[in-house]
């Protein structure tokens, strides 16, 4: 599908700048075109931006920031990314996959694991090699507990960077 719209979860900001630093850090710099995201779909078709631009907004006013906590070390094979645990945030995802029903492709039928990509493409030697030493640097993190999504963002896929469509903040009291 060309040009297919990915919709994200933005992280606050304390662990989106740790996360950049990492990915800074540890993603290969010619394939670092994004910034540090939680993807809860991939690939939305083209046609549905109207629809997308209507039902995301109306959803984040309806709903409160869903909670989420980081959890550790995940292995993503070639890469390495931040788990996180994140029910609310999935809560949420399940109500877009219903409203789509019948339009999402086969990779965004499955629910997500949320993480953060930090790391990927590399040799799984560097992957382990960094999963070893991210443990200590995520310990913090995980002691600090919950933290909140402010936002779900919509961008275009441009096969590279993502064109920004539309963030949506959080502004209702209802929890998912």
């Amino acid at each position: 599908m060309a040009d297919p719209f990915i919709l994200t979860a933005v992280l606050p900001p304390d662990l989106q700048g740790f996360a950049e630093g990492l990915r800074r850090a540890h993603f290969p710099p010619e394939r670092n075109h994004l910034h540090a995201h939680v993807t809860l779909f991939h690939a939305f078709a083209p046609a549905l931006l109207e629809e997308l631009t209507d039902f995301i907004p109306k959803l984040a006013a309806e709903f409160a920031a869903p909670l989420g906590m980081v959890k550790g070390v995940m292995d993503l094979g070639k890469g390495t990314a931040i788990a996180l645990e994140a029910p609310e945030l999935l809560s949420l995802r399940a109500l877009i996959a219903e409203h789509f029903r019948g339009s999402l492709t086969a990779q965004d039928l499955h629910e997500p694991r949320p993480h953060i990509t930090i790391q990927n493409k590399v040799t799984k030697e560097e992957a382990r090699a960094l999963q070893r030493g991210l443990a200590p640097l995520l310990a913090p993190w995980i002691a600090k507990g919950r933290f909140a999504f402010p936002a779900l963002a919509l961008h275009r896929y441009k096969g590279g960077p993502w064109e920004h469509i539309k963030t949506c903040a959080f502004r209702g009291r209802e929890r998912a």
